[in-house]
């Protein structure tokens, strides 16, 4: 049979590449697209040419073949075939374009040939070939574009080119933004100091006493080895933090606790914190100088101790700043168990212990494991808090910091021990699969759900209540503090009230042509705001496609997919940041010093927790509502929006917020990506944290913290509650 209702998108987009290599700059500008200068040097000037004059007019004939590719493609959408035949020849003029056009991109960069048997085999270059400009995306897009239409031309992903254009996008971004960067920092374990291959050396990179030491153990109070510490500190944080954050949630959603709201914003407001003010908050109230052991030398003649340096002060840091993130990921879960499940089994005769314990803790089983996994990544990549709380107690992150910036500049050392961190956030990883395992946890049906929540044994109540409200109470004392911080002249030594801080820093005067912004972190502010306005929503979108993908679709590679969603968390934030800048500032794309760096740095380290946040929430919803979607004829497009999003509503925020704070609290990832004109908030707060200027520190992070709360309530109100059409527990513990 002879098919021609696709011809109208391959058509398209083989024209639009077309067009883009004839009528748009192959090559970045320097002054930017906007500028309309290239316009009269499209043919003639070799810095602003299009791709067809590039090949013409100078030279460029390794770009001819990518052009070419798309000319098949072109003939290929218009001429008369079977569905299969035009998805064959699209797959493989498509896969053809791509692999030219990497090949291309990747062998020529600023001076010639990258490699001698290139040069052998072509002779020398006389010309150079600079970052990818708007031409070369569009074409790149292009070919994408028509690979997944031959995919769904040929059957695969059952033949809808919404879930296989969705596939293509999701697996690229991750190749081009994630593993590149990764790759090409991680190739650097195996080289020596001349960037020649050395395999040998990872071994004795990473087989020293200073990792694998295990004299902690032997009572002689030796240290551990930075590998051990940080695989204990991070299984127990994210035991820690799932513990803590399934507390805060089944009091949010099983309980008649009369202060829910309230609940709600202590236990996201470490996530809204810079990662280093949690740990100076610490140290404030618990150091050798701060308020405890002030009182207690005071009152009782107790010397003053270091104690909060070390594993307990890191522990104690991480638990307050990542079990918000449990929470985010656990609060869809929990909510999403079914009643008419739970008041099955008490018809049976269990009571409502067995009923939790047999029934509803099973059925959140993928959200603790996705909460233990994100707690534990988040651990071993955690750097703000071991950087000052670790004291002696050293971590792998703290160690790759040291070997990219310290006087011995060791990339080979910080690609080995960045190396040993992805193998334990792979551990991990399938430790989470096998625990989840393959059996079915949907509990959200096209059915109707009219149960009525059961409420919590007394048992379970009581424990959730007496780990979460002290928890949530030290919580606030300790903002309470750093708040208070920013208040006075000199924390520690002159506690006069003052409100110079905030003079300093948000100081605005009015002139006769409107506000002059004249404090001095207001550049970083609007910066910062602008940027995470950008990153989150992408994040988002990003994340919750990729756990649609993962969890609802059926293709070749999709474990693979699911562990390359997890790479940017697992690595350290000053891994990804020397990753960006080692791949992203030299031919093919050339994005270092420009917003776009950051704000990509921003959506693929953030995007993780998106994903497990979506892949544990829609693993409760049963896929009758997808069957019945196509069923009526809805596609894959209109079932995502019309079926699947309404019941991700809490993932969908989880993922908006996670991506808007991290984006402004974000400070390892980007300490090496900011420019003058691009400088952010929390790298201007690290500037007055090492310049002493503890009180304007504090006072911007308070303002920041007000901001992202703002910021959350905005979310929670845009997106709002999912509703399953559930009757409710009674604040007196009745039902109605």
């Amino acid at each position: 049979m002879i098919s021609r209702a696709p011809v109208s998108w391959s058509t398209a987009w083989s024209a639009v590449g077309l067009i883009a290599a004839i009528a748009l700059p192959w090559y970045a500008l320097q002054e930017g697209l906007d500028s309309g200068a290239w316009i009269s040097g499209l043919w003639s000037s070799e810095d602003y040419a299009s791709g067809l004059a590039q090949i013409v007019e100078h030279g460029k004939w390794w770009l001819a073949p990518v052009l070419l590719a798309l000319v098949v493609c072109l003939g290929a959408a218009l001429m008369p075939a079977t569905r299969q035949r035009r998805g064959t020849l699209l797959l493989i003029a498509s896969t053809t374009g791509l692999l030219l056009f990497v090949a291309q991109a990747l062998g020529i960069s600023l001076h010639g040939w990258t490699a001698g048997w290139l040069t052998a085999l072509f002779g020398e270059l006389d010309t150079r070939q600079v970052g990818l400009g708007a031409g070369g995306a569009v074409v790149l897009v292009t070919l994408l574009s028509l690979l997944s239409i031959g995919l769904a031309l040929r059957g695969n992903f059952g033949g809808d080119a919404f879930v296989a254009g969705a596939a293509t996008t999701v697996a690229a971004s991750i190749v081009l933004f994630t593993a590149w960067p990764i790759l090409r920092i991680l190739v650097q374990a195996f080289q020596d100091g001349d960037g020649l291959l050395a395999p040998a050396l990872l071994v004795e990179r990473l087989a020293t006493e200073k990792i694998w030491s295990l004299r902690c153990l032997s009572g002689g109070g030796g240290r551990c080895g930075v590998a051990w510490n940080t695989l204990f500190l991070a299984l127990g944080c994210g035991a820690g933090t799932t513990a803590l954050g399934l507390a805060f949630a089944l009091i949010v959603t099983r309980t008649s606790f009369g202060f829910k709201k309230t609940l709600r914003v202590l236990t996201v407001l470490p996530i809204v914190t810079p990662p280093f003010v949690i740990g100076l908050a610490l140290i404030l109230v618990f150091g050798r100088s701060g308020l405890v052991n002030q009182f207690l030398e005071w009152s009782m003649g107790i010397e003053p101790t270091r104690w909060i340096y070390g594993f307990q002060g890191v522990f104690l840091a991480q638990l307050l700043a990542f079990t918000p993130v449990a929470f985010l990921v656990l609060i869809g879960v929990v909510e999403g168990v079914s009643p008419t499940l739970e008041e099955a089994s008490q018809t049976l005769r269990a009571d409502r212990w067995a009923t939790f314990a047999t029934v509803s803790l099973p059925l959140m089983r993928p959200g603790l494991a996705n909460a233990f996994l994100v707690g534990f990544i988040e651990s071993i990549a955690d750097f703000g808090n071991p950087i000052v709380l670790g004291g002696d107690y050293g971590v792998l992150s703290t160690e790759i910091y040291f070997a990219v910036v310290g006087a011995q500049l060791d990339y080979g050392r910080a690609a080995s021990l960045a190396l040993l961190l992805l193998i334990f956030a792979l551990g991990a990883f399938f430790l989470q699969r096998h625990i989840v395992g393959t059996g079915s946890y949907a509990t959200i049906s096209g059915k109707g759900d009219s149960g009525l929540p059961t409420p919590l044994p007394d048992a379970a109540r009581r424990a959730a209540i007496w780990v979460a409200l002290p928890w949530a109470a030290f919580t606030l004392i300790l903002y309470g503090f750093a708040f208070v911080g920013g208040f006075v002249k000199v924390w520690g030594r002159d506690y006069t009230p003052t409100l110079d801080h905030y003079a300093k820093a948000f100081a605005v005067e009015r002139a006769a042509d409107g506000l002059i912004w004249t404090g001095a972190a207001w550049n970083s502010f609007w910066t910062t705001l602008k940027l995470a306005a950008i990153a989150a929503p992408l994040t988002a979108a990003l994340g919750l496609i990729a756990a649609w993908l993962l969890v609802r679709q059926r293709f070749a590679g999709r474990g693979t997919l699911e562990f390359a969603t997890m790479l940017s968390f697992a690595v350290p934030g000053t891994v990804i940041g020397v990753a960006y800048v080692f791949a992203f500032n030299v031919p093919p794309i050339e994005i270092t010093g420009t917003a776009m760096i950051i704000v990509l740095c921003f959506v693929f380290r953030n995007m993780p927790v998106g994903v497990r946040a979506g892949m544990a929430a829609m693993s409760q919803i049963d896929r009758s509502l997808d069957e019945a979607s196509l069923t009526l004829r809805g596609r894959a497009p209109q079932t995502l929006v019309y079926v699947v999003l309404p019941l991700l509503r809490p993932a969908i925020v989880g993922a908006l917020v996670y991506g808007f704070v991290r984006a402004v609290t974000t400070v390892s990832a980007v300490v090496f990506l900011v420019t003058a004109e691009y400088e952010l908030a929390t790298t201007y707060i690290i500037l007055r944290v090492i310049n002493g200027d503890y009180g304007l520190a504090i006072a911007y992070s308070c303002a920041l913290i007000v901001l992202m709360l703002v910021v959350i309530l905005l979310i929670q109100f845009a997106v709002g509650n999912r509703r399953l059409g559930r009757r409710a527990v009674a604040l007196g513990g009745g039902r109605t």
